[in-house]
């Protein structure tokens, strides 16, 4: 049985990539004319922009400085105007307002040591001292040595953590004056 098929199909690839890119561009084009059409749709974005305290009409609510917290790093200190007004109402002593406008009259004086700490520190380091002279002592005894070395890592990692400013702050004592 044989068949013979007669026909030139050689035109028939161009026209299936003819059709494919003539979509492309149909789908291309709709899409523009959505995103069109969704963009001219929607709600503009509300933006912030400046009111002057003249224009809107309201006094401002508060008074701002800058100040330095206990730490002696910059903070935002914030003023209520209302707040001699408050305390009048309230029934409070006179007393009590002049201490809360002058915070110097209801601070403490505190002392801060780091005596102990600084004890520490330095026994540390002398028991480093003589870690390391005992290992150049014991230079002949191999496993006397590894010893030594364990314990003059231990106290190097000790005395690394404990030698530093961090340290020292958190573990300093503070007495009144």
């Amino acid at each position: 049985m044989a068949m013979e098929i007669n026909g030139n199909y050689s035109h028939y690839g161009t026209d299936y990539a003819e059709q494919m890119k003539a979509k492309r561009e149909e789908r291309a084009s709709e899409a523009k004319k959505a995103k069109e059409k969704k963009e001219s749709d929607e709600i503009p974005v509300p933006m912030d922009e400046y009111i002057s305290s003249e224009a809107s009409g309201r006094k401002p609510s508060g008074l701002y400085r800058l100040g330095q917290d206990e730490n002696g790093n910059p903070k935002v200190i914030y003023d209520d105007p209302n707040k001699a007004a408050k305390k009048e109402s309230s029934g409070k002593k006179a007393v009590d307002a002049d201490q809360d406008e002058n915070p110097k009259a209801s601070e403490e004086k505190c002392v801060g040591s780091t005596d102990q700490v600084d004890r520490e520190i330095r026994q540390l380091k002398e028991q480093k001292q003589q870690l390391e002279q005992q290992i150049k002592a014991a230079s002949g005894d191999e496993e006397k040595v590894r010893e030594l070395q364990a314990k003059l890592a231990q106290v190097e990692s000790e005395l690394s953590q404990k030698d530093n400013d961090t340290y020292r702050r958190q573990n300093s004592v503070f007495t009144n004056i």
